[in-house]
């Protein structure tokens, strides 16, 4: 039964699902205001709370909330159109934003395709990579290999390629199952000189059963899906670049289609620009997403080489050509146009080199002040480990996380937080000052302490 009431939280409970939750948990809190890395909350009593987003609204808005360049870019494609349709027809944001993805991928990824989302962008490539092996003539490759632990989406095909047992999806293995999942990498750390800490021999084993692996069942496979270094709605799992040069390795060999989700970690998350670039390898598809717009609207892209590109374009009839996928929304003027502006404001004024783009000294002070700030953490009896990487830090406890306590527990000290599993985590703004990240610190610390002692 709908609940009624005059409050926004009174008139949220039993109307509206909230991720990953039953009808009636319903909000704790209603954002009444958003600035900058701020968000103001407001609780069931009416009293309102300034907190520290330490999310970025799950890593999307990077540059905070209610940027005047974004606000622009939005302001100005409104007056302009907000939409339409891109079947037959172009225009200049989503041109413009094509462009600028290339410039700033991989070197190889010269084509784009913009979806509606993280998830669809992932089907997508999937697609394509079916149709790729099918242009080739290698009928029977319908799967893909992905690596346990990892996240790639909430949809169908998606959830396939997710964790099968430990994923958030368990309940709907037996309808998306059919994938062959490679074991979890070993888990890694990068110090704060840059340098990768690793078990060389935990590699060597999870080299060689990926490789026994790959080889058996190579003829079934169409491609390899993976986070790279970073595993995020899986677990926040730091592995060794040196999988992604096995992972190339292999899909070199067996002609598999290799497949990057960098949603999560493009953009600059992890201290790279793309996460792939900390072991210098060129997927043959790129997922791009959450950040692309600064958090502002739904959007995301895939991006492929000219090689995968024009298997399709050389298929012969037009159906076999076409990649088949096409979005009510796709390329979305609006978006697109957030998109650009956003882009612009991570590569700097025209003609800044790559090593002076502001998003770079922006990592180098959350990934500064998120080792000071939650290296406290690591002195309690709950926790395991604390991680950190780039803007990403995590507080692994050694029991499931206490929800809503911990989350209540940092509201209260002016942060908000939303842990999952056994982890406190944040991937706060890039925008946060050193200050912003003192409290952030200590407040989430204080509220792992206050609840899990």
């Amino acid at each position: 039964m709908i609940a009624t009431g005059t409050t926004l939280l009174e008139r949220d409970a039993g109307l509206l699902w909230h991720p990953y939750a039953s009808l009636d948990a319903g909000a704790h809190y209603a954002v009444r205001e958003a600035h900058g890395a701020q968000l103001v909350l407001e609780d069931a009593a009416g009293t309102r709370r300034e907190v520290i987003d330490g999310m970025s609204s799950w890593w999307s808005t990077v540059h905070g909330y209610r940027h005047p360049a974004l606000d622009a870019a939005a302001r100005g494609q409104l007056e302009r159109f907000s939409h339409v349709m891109f079947g037959g027809l172009t225009h200049q944001p989503a041109i413009e934003l094509a462009e600028r993805l290339v410039a700033l991928a991989p070197e190889s990824l010269r084509h784009v395709f913009l979806a509606d989302s993280g998830s669809i962008s992932v089907e997508v490539a999937l697609k394509l990579a079916l149709q790729y092996q099918e242009a080739k003539g290698r009928t029977g490759r319908h799967r893909f290999a992905a690596l346990r632990g990892g996240y790639h989406g909430d949809t169908f095909a998606t959830m396939g390629i997710c964790d099968p047992v430990d994923g958030m999806h368990a309940a709907f293995a037996p309808r998306s199952s059919g994938e062959l999942f490679l074991p979890k990498p070993p888990a890694a750390r990068r110090d704060a000189a840059g340098g990768w800490e690793y078990s060389a021999a935990e590699l060597a084993q999870w080299e060689q059963e990926t490789h026994e692996l790959i080889a058996a069942h190579a003829t079934t496979l169409a491609g390899i899906v993976f986070e790279p270094v970073l595993q995020g709605a899986g677990g926040m799992h730091i592995y060794p670049p040196a999988v992604l040069r096995t992972l190339r390795e292999l899909a070199d060999r067996h002609g598999l289609v290799l497949i990057a989700d960098e949603i999560a970690t493009g953009f600059g998350r992890t201290g790279l620009l793309f996460a792939v670039q900390h072991a210098g390898i060129e997927p043959d598809i790129m997922c791009v997403g959450k950040a692309l717009t600064g958090g502002y609207l739904t959007l995301a892209a895939m991006l492929c080489s000219s090689r995968i590109a024009s298997a399709l374009s050389g298929s012969g009839d037009s159906e076999g050509a076409a990649l088949l996928h096409g979005p009510t929304f796709m390329g979305n003027p609006l978006a697109c146009a957030v998109a650009c502006a956003s882009l612009d404001l991570l590569a700097g004024e025209p003609g800044t080199s790559a090593e002076r783009a502001p998003w770079r000294q922006q990592l180098a002070t959350l990934e500064s002040g998120l080792r000071t700030h939650l290296a406290p953490a690591a002195d309690l009896a709950s926790v395991q480990e604390v991680r950190v990487l780039g803007g990403v830090g995590a507080i692994a406890l050694a029991s499931p996380v206490k929800v809503a306590e911990v989350t209540e527990a940092a509201v209260q000290r002016g942060v908000w937080i939303r842990p999952f599993r056994n982890l406190v985590y944040v991937m706060p703004p890039y925008i946060s000052t050193p200050e912003q990240l003192a409290v952030l610190g200590r407040g989430v610390v204080g509220a792992v302490e206050q609840v899990h002692g």
